[in-house]
């Protein structure tokens, strides 16, 4: 990834944060988004947005798009609310597909044209094994359903371009997201960890770790893909 521009959404916590670490560390140069940026030592460029807006969003992606050759992507933000089926709130159902799906396509979009004239780009989206279908999650598991559908219309149809689009599907990850829906010791932690065989929590880097090699050149030859990074929750014959 020596020298090569990527550009990651929701860089700052969690997910967004291994990457952009992980990243810079094989020197490349990032281009973090995030909403809160003040007092942070981002390992790269990072600029504030507000995702969730469409106005703002297009405005900062101009921006970036005239001061970086944007080899890869990453499309890491995203939001969850928990509801049941039947207590769904509209409001927050757009909500979520809003800022998981819309802010996806988008900066593809406003950088799908170079990667196209360069013949080179690289693209990962965050999906979820939430996808196959989760308890509480009717928003969350269309979004990221919709976010797979992407992938793979995606990946077709930029794979002449030498483009390739990939999902990497993370089950539990130990976030501050996920700690405060599942404290440490807590009945919804233990539920959470005895649904995956490896018996642990995925970490930030774990998840790091596959997107960097989908970013990589070893990663050429595969595209259209959804990879689980879980510990084996998404197994059927757990």
């Amino acid at each position: 990834m020596k020298n090569k521009c990527v550009l990651v959404t929701g860089a700052t916590k969690g997910i967004g944060w291994a990457v952009s670490q992980q990243l810079s560390d094989q020197g490349a140069h990032v281009i973090g988004l995030a909403r809160n940026t003040d007092t942070i030592d981002f390992p790269g460029y990072l600029y504030s947005c507000d995702l969730s807006k469409a106005g703002q969003t297009e405005d900062t992606l101009r921006m970036i798009r005239e001061k970086f050759p944007i080899d890869a992507i990453v499309n890491n933000v995203g939001m969850v609310r928990s509801e049941a089926v039947g207590e769904v709130d509209l409001a927050s159902f757009y909500d979520v597909l809003d800022l998981n799906v819309r802010v996806s396509m988008q900066v593809v979009q406003a950088f799908a044209a170079y990667m196209k004239a360069r013949q080179y780009g690289r693209i990962v989206n965050i999906g979820s094994i939430a996808a196959h279908g989760a308890r509480l999650r009717s928003s969350y598991s269309a979004a990221k359903a919709a976010l797979n559908g992407l992938t793979g219309t995606w990946a077709l149809e930029l794979a002449p371009y030498k483009v390739t689009v990939n999902t990497v599907a993370p089950g539990p990850v130990d976030t501050e997201l996920f700690r405060i829906n599942h404290p440490h010791g807590s009945k919804a932690e233990q539920e959470a960890l005895n649904k995956i065989p490896l018996g642990r929590f995925a970490l930030p880097q774990d998840i790091a770790a596959t997107v960097l090699f989908l970013l990589s050149d070893s990663a050429s030859f595969i595209t259209g893909q959804v990879i689980g990074v879980d510990g084996g929750a998404s197994l059927p014959g757990r």
